[in-house]
């Protein structure tokens, strides 16, 4: 089977896929391995999605050690699993991805799933399984070794080399992991076309590496993805070394991040700033900044899903997933802009955003303090009032929401998009007082220059025949 992506699957898995993503934006890790089980059931090639059901097994596990101690949470399950792998791989497969929910890092287990997904000809998923060993346990020498001899017998002799590489580090003597890094070099230099040399050492090979394309690839500013790899893998070994390094830190974050894999771009940037004790601002923000851009894929995904399938029960999930997020994500916001309001309460422009964002909130009383304040810099003045308006209108203040919103309106000229917004918001307030004149008049001054506003022309023309 060759692997599957996201848009290869059929359009209802594609909906259970993006369900999945929206649990583990919300945290409900148990509720996203519940998802993607059936969905690997029936795609047992779709490597992104068992990557994500093993992730969320481990949050949903937080790390927990079998309760049985040495003997796997999962031995008195291997046997079935053992016995559909010749029978029916596949079925195999999702019988250990089930084991795998509750104790993800069982090497047992994980070997069970290679042997699985080797017999259903998936080799990605089988090195997968080999490498979720190894995140358990970082030292296990002996699965490395398989992992790199896997990656050799698939055709990945480069991967092979950062293995054997990785475990001369782990083993400076192990003669099988020199020998085999040799051999891994030769077999990549041969698939390159390039730099084979009989009469070397692994060892030299890959310090002529470093030296040949280590440098230039740090000075290019676009790198491709296997240029970042490698660049990665040199800054993690850096960072092992010398673990207090902001500088070392900062770059695996930009790395990350023009890799486009943006959890770990702001885990890094976040980790750099608590080494510099938050001195250099410009890191927590990063990581807030790229916090945010996960939640506004998620939203753009989920809102480009409802949009295609108007009325679907997975359109009807998606929309309450979706505030949901919206709401998790202006949590966030909130959170950065409170403390930036707290490193710069004199700032007006820090307290119109904080303002602002209680009312995307709803709440109301928090953000009206925010915002008269704010209303004093000219920049955000009438921005401030109208979110003032509408925070009076939201707590039936309705007298204190026409002063200031008439106020706002009065202050502009050019009946532009913020007038006009100002206006109807104004209208609709007179409306809630019981004044309908003053509401139909807010209502006119729209309708003489931008009839399409809203449902400011049914409003009008409505008035004359009432």
């Amino acid at each position: 089977m060759a692997v599957k992506t996201e848009k290869d699957l059929p359009e209802q898995f594609r909906a259970t896929w993006l369900k999945a993503m929206s649990a583990m934006q919300l945290r409900n890790f148990g509720y996203a391995v519940q998802l993607l089980q059936p969905l690997l059931r029936a795609h047992p090639e779709f490597l992104t999605g068992r990557q994500l059901a093993r992730r969320a097994a481990i949050a949903k596990t937080a790390g927990k050690k079998s309760m049985l101690g040495g003997l796997s949470s999962a031995s008195f399950s291997t046997m079935k699993v053992q016995g559909l792998i010749k029978k029916d791989p596949a079925a195999a497969m999702d019988a250990a991805e089930k084991i795998l929910e509750n104790d993800p890092y069982s090497p047992q287990v994980n070997q069970l799933l290679r042997e699985a997904a080797l017999a259903a000809n998936v080799p990605e998923v089988a090195a997968f399984a080999l490498e979720t060993i190894i995140d358990g346990n970082p030292k296990d020498t002996k699965t490395m070794h398989e992992l790199a001899r896997h990656h050799l017998s698939h055709g990945d002799p480069e991967k092979a080399v950062e293995i054997y590489g990785k475990i001369s580090e782990i083993l400076p003597n192990d003669l099988a992991a020199i020998k085999g890094g040799k051999d891994a070099a030769a077999a990549a230099s041969m698939q390159r076309g390039g730099w084979e040399r009989e009469e070397t050492t692994y060892r030299d090979l890959i310090k002529d590496k470093e030296q040949a394309v280590s440098l230039e690839q740090q000075s290019r500013v676009v790198r491709s993805d296997e240029m970042i790899d490698q660049l990665l893998v040199e800054l993690h070994a850096k960072v092992e070394r010398e673990p207090d390094s902001v500088d070392t830190a900062r770059k695996i974050a930009e790395l990350y991040e023009q890799k486009e894999d943006l959890e770990n771009a702001a885990n890094w940037f976040s980790y750099a700033s608590g080494l510099g004790g938050g001195s250099d601002q410009s890191l927590a923000r990063k990581a807030v900044e790229l916090n945010l851009r996960q939640f506004d894929l998620a939203i753009s995904a989920r809102e480009e899903f409802i949009a295609a399938n108007p009325g679907s029960p997975e359109a009807v999930e998606f929309a309450t997933d979706l505030e949901a997020i919206k709401i998790r994500r202006a949590e966030l916001f909130l959170d950065e802009a409170q403390k930036r309001v707290d490193r710069n309460p004199t700032d007006l422009q820090v307290r119109f955003e904080l303002g602002e964002i209680f009312v995307g909130l709803g709440r109301f009383q928090e953000a009206i303090p925010e915002l008269q304040r704010a209303r004093q810099n000219p920049s955000v003045r009438i921005r401030a009032m109208g979110l003032l308006g509408q925070c009076f209108t939201a707590r039936s203040m309705f007298d204190l929401a026409a002063k200031t919103l008439s106020d706002a309106a009065s202050e502009l000229s050019a009946m532009d998009a913020v007038k006009k917004d100002v206006l109807y918001n104004l209208g609709i307030v007179y409306e809630k007082m019981g004044e309908p004149e003053k509401s139909i008049a807010c209502m006119k001054q729209i309708y003489e220059v931008d009839y399409g506003f809203r449902d400011v022309a049914a409003r009008v023309e409505g008035s004359y025949s009432s």
